[in-house]
């Protein structure tokens, strides 16, 4: 019986392999090894003997079409119309010929996107929308990504680190960025309980859709009013309400900012994936410099480049010389918000007096 043709459909996204440079699709599953030639490029080596020459640059994540375009015409130039980009924004070239990698970084250098965060160094920094779109941020993420970025660029373009090190910016609790896999990162957070304008609420919002929106359960009818009220204890802040419904409004200047953890990461070399752990519970907005943040993230990738053996991630230098230690040689006060009082913390509290320093 022979096979009916496949279905044409415009429903979900074409395979990936449709899109494969043809070095890299007929060599597919069958590379022998890889080599980073200098923290913009690398080399892929196939059993066949086929190499794929990659040049990796930055981008601002927030692109403008006009920027993809030009993207796209150094692709169409040196690399037969192939680009891809990572998960971390950044932007990759793949070419066959060797020569082309230098005209590759030069182009985009002259667009303004340099190349840079292959192997032991700075990765681009993924984020989250921020203040430019999102309407529940608590911070600004391109600004802070840009401030962090051009402090620690030197680790991205050339210096190394003991180890690959990613930075993440979620600009909510809600983080749709990678701030919980990541080995510094920056959340933005929400401190007050947010303010409701029960005149709006009635002819704006629905109150079932309202009360189901809340994770805490803290949102409850409040018939007298023809609106919601909110229990105080069990907020957490994270503004799921106001994104069902505005007149319930989580933003307060004076007490938003941005929390730092660390730690985390998603390989399981060495160590099995870890998540990010709390290491300054807050730092007041400070736009458009940020530069409390700024010097926060250096201090640490600083203490870090300086203690941490080779390969040691972030979250594996701590576990090795612990929390107590990290304290110390940062220099980051510990106070009572790092102390893990969740429901379900009990598989992460102190069962012992050892201290392990």
């Amino acid at each position: 019986m022979s096979e009916l043709p496949k279905r044409q459909t415009d429903i979900g996204p074409p395979h990936y392999s449709t899109m494969l440079p043809p070095v890299i699709k007929n060599n597919y599953g069958k590379w022998k090894y890889h080599e980073v030639l200098t923290p913009g490029t690398m080399v892929h080596v196939a059993e066949s003997g086929d190499k794929v020459y990659t040049v990796r640059v930055a981008s601002p994540r927030l692109l403008s079409t006009d920027s993809i375009r030009q993207m796209l015409d150094i692709a169409d130039k040196y690399c037969d119309g192939y680009i891809r980009w990572t998960t971390r924004n950044n932007v990759e070239f793949m070419t066959t010929k060797e020569e082309n990698m230098a005209l590759i970084k030069k182009a985009a250098q002259d667009i303004g996107f340099p190349a840079g965060g292959i192997g032991d160094g700075i990765s681009n920094m993924v984020h989250t929308q921020g203040w430019v779109h999102c309407h529940g941020a608590a911070s600004d993420a391109s600004g802070i990504v840009k401030v962090i970025m051009d402090e620690v660029f030197p680790y991205f373009a050339e210096k190394t680190l003991p180890a690959k090190t990613r930075l993440a910016l979620a600009c909510c609790v809600n983080m749709c960025g990678a701030v919980h896999c990541s080995d510094i990162a920056v959340v933005a957070i929400h401190r007050k309980v947010p303010e409701i304008n029960h005149d709006q609420v009635k002819n704006l919002c629905e109150i079932p859709t309202t009360v189901g929106s809340c994770p805490t359960r803290a949102i409850s009818p409040d018939p007298a009013k023809k609106s919601i009220k909110i229990n105080a204890d069990k907020c957490m802040y994270c503004g799921n309400c106001f994104t069902v419904c505005p007149p319930i409004n989580i933003h307060n200047p004076e007490h938003d900012g941005v929390a730092i953890v660390v730690g985390g990461k998603v390989g399981s070399l060495r160590k099995g994936p870890m998540f990010s752990k709390l290491a300054i519970p807050f730092i007041k907005n400070n736009p458009p410099k940020w530069p409390e943040v700024v010097e926060a993230v250096k201090n640490i990738i600083d203490v870090y480049a300086k203690d941490a053996r080779k390969n040691e991630r972030v979250g594996e230098w701590i576990d090795r010389i612990g929390w107590e230690s990290f304290f110390k040689k940062t220099g980051i006060p510990f106070s009572f918000q790092h102390i893990d009082d969740f429901t379900f913390a009990r598989d992460t509290f102190r069962t012992s007096a050892a201290f392990k320093w």
